[in-house]
């Protein structure tokens, strides 16, 4: 045999326990053939001597907006603004889209005072501004006018009873609808965008966290645009489960609902596939929406679910029983509730062992949700880095007793329960390095601990973004591990986070990333 690539002179972390170092590695049509001794003396087209570079596997964000990421990167940014005349600095100056001003990364929490349809209304006509966490917007006057008054009801008013122009959750998703579709050309310029982003990370395989509708879609025919894409990573698609449709199934299959055609998680190949159904069922805690069994600290809101109950519980029940694993995005402990209970509800209605259903974000779990969680076998998808940039304001609105509670690791990790890495890229900074320090260290940007009780260790950590989201995402038979068989994906670094110095983890250079044996980041390192 002639190995297509032959990598030597490297510290390989495996993360495979069977074999957990290695030294050589032998790559033959995108895979890996062996290790050490098994291919150190064949012959290989190309032989990379990596110098003491440290090969790990190609790190798996399980939680992602690709196309997000993308139009966030070449929209106007609002996010460094400390004043709204700053903000409207910027909006003067914001091109025009569609008949459309947009901006991104609006943030109630550093402004002087926040942004109003009333500031909005001399740049109009319709003006929208994202709002850092996705959740919420903020729109000029004669965008109101033209929402029906049932999306208003909720609407936040200021003292003269009129509506401010800040909309959030279902508010925000009628404004989206205004603006909707993009092209697919420019979601698929997006995406390309979004990945190369995760690409000079180290990330090899993202997994896109709705499309088709709901809160993130982009266009009705959005999954065509990943298929236009020249992706330099692996994709998988959760669908938005306002996709599910009425069905007129055998009655032997048990199927209410279902995605156009029977669509399901697990249609397509290594590069871009289906993975699960999504749904949503609170807000974020930036916009202060997330569903809470008790108010936010010093405020008189709980939060909100996310739409009615029976149809967020109907539509996780008919997603089980379509076969679908579900990505339940539930981030307040009140939602949390809702999901484990829908999801119990669903599995003893059509029993489905190894459905690996998830729970994205899993956000503020409280002490008797945990064996519940470890019960159902429910996959907490969590962001880190959450923490690390908006740590100090989310304790301050959870206070002393439920901050130790937010975004848990060594609790969940006690109870055998498998923790999956992200990011939910652009919301935070996307580098898993950059959440794996967290999860060890449990320190915000200012260096305020942020329940230091739910620490792991370094392993653990780069378990969470190889391992377990490789797992989460049933890619575990291709990814995780750098194991003969797999995909010869490698995140290759300049030091080992297994020895760096815990508060330098996030400062290690991807010297390059591999994508099926090709250096698709950084080719010209080695």
């Amino acid at each position: 045999m002639i190995l297509d690539l032959k990598l030597v002179g490297g510290r390989v972390v495996t993360m495979d326990p069977a074999r957990p170092t290695a030294s050589v590695i032998g790559v033959w049509a995108g895979r890996i053939v062996g290790l050490d001794d098994d291919v150190a003396d064949l012959p290989a087209r190309r032989v990379v001597d990596l110098d003491g570079a440290v090969v790990l596997p190609g790190f798996v964000d399980a939680h992602n907006h690709l196309a997000w990421a993308g139009r966030a990167a070449r929209t106007a940014d609002i996010s460094s603004c400390r004043t709204v005349a700053e903000v409207l600095d910027v909006l003067r100056g914001a091109p025009r889209s569609s008949g459309w001003v947009e901006v991104a990364g609006y943030d109630h929490r550093v402004l002087d005072r926040p942004l109003t349809s009333r500031d909005l209304d001399p740049v109009g006509p319709r003006v929208y501004v994202q709002d850092l966490s996705g959740h919420a917007c903020v729109v000029s006057g004669d965008v109101l006018d033209v929402l029906p008054a049932a999306v208003l009801r909720d609407a936040q008013r200021d003292a003269s009873g009129a509506p401010t122009g800040f909309l959030a959750e279902g508010a925000q998703t009628a404004v989206r609808a205004l603006r909707l579709p993009y092209s697919l050309d420019d979601i698929a310029a997006d995406v390309e965008a979004g990945a190369r982003q995760c690409l000079r990370e180290g990330i090899v395989l993202a997994a896109e966290a709705g499309v088709g509708g709901g809160l993130i879609g982009s266009s009705p025919l959005e999954v065509e645009a990943y298929q236009r894409a020249a992706l330099p990573i692996r994709v998988q698609l959760m669908i938005s489960a306002d996709r599910l449709e009425p069905v007129a199934a055998h009655a032997a299959d048990g199927i209410r609902r279902a995605v156009p055609l029977g669509l399901r998680t697990g249609l397509g190949d290594e590069r871009l596939s289906i993975g699960p159904l999504k749904l949503w069922t609170d807000g974020g805690m930036i916009a202060r929406t997330a569903a809470l069994t008790r108010p936010y600290e010093g405020m008189d809101t709980a939060g909100q679910l996310q739409d009615d109950p029976d149809v967020m519980r109907a539509a996780i029940l008919d997603g089980h029983a379509a076969g679908w694993q579900l990505a339940v995005h539930a981030i307040g402990d009140r939602a949390v509730d809702f999901a484990l209970d829908a999801l119990a509800e669903a599995q003893r209605a059509v029993p489905r062992p190894d459905a690996r259903h998830r729970i994205e974000h899993c956000g503020l779990v409280r002490p008797d949700q945990l064996d519940r969680i470890a019960a159902l076998d429910v996959i907490p998808v969590v962001q880190p880095t959450f923490l690390w940039a908006y740590g100090d304001d989310y304790a301050n609105i959870m206070g002393p007793e439920r901050t130790p509670w937010m975004y848990r690791g060594r609790s969940f990790l006690d109870r055998r329960i498998t923790v999956a890495g992200s990011s939910d890229r652009p919301v935070a900074d996307g580098a898993p390095l950059r959440a794996i320090q967290f999860m060890v260290e449990r320190r915000s940007r200012s260096g305020q601990p942020i329940g230091p009780a739910e620490a792991t260790t370094v392993h653990e950590a780069l378990t969470a973004y190889t391992v377990n989201a490789a797992y989460a995402c049933r890619m575990e038979h291709e990814l995780g591990t750098i194991t003969p068989g797999k995909l010869a994906d490698f995140t290759v670094l300049e030091a080992d986070p297994l020895t760096t110095d815990v508060d330098r983890i996030a400062d290690i250079g991807v010297a390059a990333t591999v994508v099926s044996g090709d250096f698709a980041h950084n080719p010209a390192a080695f």
